[in-house]
């Protein structure tokens, strides 16, 4: 049999992938990276032709268009020369791809400028922007992201509705059902799939529930290290689908994929440790809420409110947030255990006191979500941001709250200094003209909706 071990750098492997391998040949490097979108662009190669050392090129361009794949003509000098970046694999993330048919292995890629100098608008390197300068107060930010989503029955006609999938008792699923252990039950064999591909990649995964839309998964993980847990988001998306699609059914994160059902999102877990004590600067030693908590929250409140379009990125978003009775918060509000506010704070002891941020939409990229919303917090800190008073019963209607449209969040960032000098001007510069290119697009489409009530009767 041949040996797994056929270069030095594979010797360095993660234990879960020389388990999953069991002596094989790795046949197949996947060298990827997290476009804006969040999902995954890059190269395969055979193994043998695969060094970690060896920089691999893509162009910049491919940050260049919209979710349709159409080029976006921005204000950048020398956009067309569609010059190369520099990928150099992060071998800390590599792992199995355990839906190949072959023993393949797959890598994130960090990018760089030729002058080796980091892609200041790849997400990644958002994300690492904000967590290096938690770490030069000598702090460690700790999240721990909720996914939520949806499996369907194939949809192959986008002018079709999206349905819910057929279970093992071969009636289509029914909402309502939430946290029903009968209703995870009925599409056991892809929730199975999902472990079985989680722990061949050493994904963990906390807990499984239903929720309350028919078809509606949530995967809660562990917490931990800010870029470590959006590697994870950004491997679980890829995960998830695959494993769905090899039981006959689609998964979606789409924010609201289904007509009066829930929307999907990626509530987030925050909080942050002293580098130095190991204790969470949100609790004082006597236990109560300390001031930079907060301020924490005051900063997730006025700064969100900025940065709504990173966390709901599309068209589609807006119909999670805004459509009544429908589970998610239209505000930024915030309160102890109520979850009709964007920001929660859960019941815990003092050592893991932290904020939910409830507004994130499930299509986001995680790397951006995750790096406003600590951004936010981390303002909020910087300028001694007090926050309004706590909600003290449901909030169905707010002063503050979220905007009803894409066009509108993004007038509203364009205008948020503060925290585009925090996440770099150059990618917020970017991801705004994509988003109002995608906004653009999407008006010109005549829905269904129009063509049954307009056509014939106005």
């Amino acid at each position: 049999m041949k040996k797994v071990i056929a270069a030095t750098w594979q010797e360095s492997l993660p234990e879960e992938f020389i388990s999953f391998a069991q002596g094989r040949r790795i046949e197949e490097v996947e060298c990827i990276v997290p476009d804006l979108v969040g999902t995954s662009r890059g190269k395969a190669m055979p193994a043998v032709k695969f060094k970690p050392s060896t920089d691999l090129a893509l162009p910049v361009s491919l940050f260049y268009q919209t979710i349709s794949g159409e080029y976006v003509d921005m204000d950048i000098e020398g956009q067309w020369l569609e010059k190369d970046i520099v990928l150099r694999p992060d071998m800390s993330t590599a792992c199995s791809i355990p839906w190949s048919s072959d023993l393949s292995l797959q890598v994130i890629c960090d990018m760089f400028n030729r002058d080796g100098t980091p892609l200041e608008i790849a997400p990644r390197e958002v994300l690492r922007r904000v967590v290096s300068i938690y770490r030069e107060k000598g702090w460690k930010p700790v999240v721990a992201p909720e996914l939520e989503f949806y499996l369907t029955k194939p949809n192959h006609d986008p002018n079709e509705a999206i349905e819910p999938p057929v279970g093992r008792t071969g009636r289509k699923g029914a909402s309502r059902q939430v946290y029903s252990m009968a209703a995870v039950d009925e599409f056991g064999e892809v929730i199975d799939t999902i472990y079985d591909f989680a722990e061949a990649q050493g994904l963990e995964i906390d807990t499984v529930i239903q929720e309350g839309g028919a078809g509606q998964i949530e995967i809660n993980l562990m917490h931990g290290d800010p870029l470590r847990l959006a590697d994870q988001v950004f491997y679980f998306k890829r995960t998830i689908r695959e494993a769905a699609l090899k039981n006959g059914v689609f998964a979606t994160f789409m924010a609201k994929p289904i007509r009066d059902e829930p929307g999907s999102a990626m509530h987030v877990h925050q909080s942050i440790v002293d580098v130095e004590t190991g204790e969470n600067i949100f609790s004082n030693a006597d236990g109560t809420e300390s001031d930079l908590f907060r301020w924490f929250i005051g900063g997730s409140q006025k700064y969100l409110m900025q940065a709504v379009p990173l966390l709901a990125p599309y068209v589609n978003s807006y119909r999670r947030i805004t459509v009544e009775g429908q589970s998610a918060p239209a505000n930024i509000e915030w309160a102890s255990d109520n979850r009709t506010t964007g920001l929660r704070v859960p019941h815990s002891v003092p050592a893991a006191r932290r904020l939910e941020n409830r507004v994130t939409g499930m299509d986001c990229n995680p790397y951006i979500a995750i790096a406003v919303s600590l951004a936010s917090g981390l303002l909020g800190i910087m300028n001694k941001t007090e926050p309004r008073p706590e909600a003290k019963k449901e909030v169905w209607e707010a002063e503050h709250s979220l905007p009803a449209s894409l066009r509108e969040a993004l007038d509203i960032f364009d205008e948020a200094k503060e925290i585009r000098e925090l996440l770099g001007e150059e990618f917020c510069r970017l991801y705004a003209d994509i988003k109002r290119a995608e906004n653009e697009e999407y008006q010109r489409e005549i829905s269904p909706w129009e063509r049954q009530h307009l056509l014939l009767n106005v």
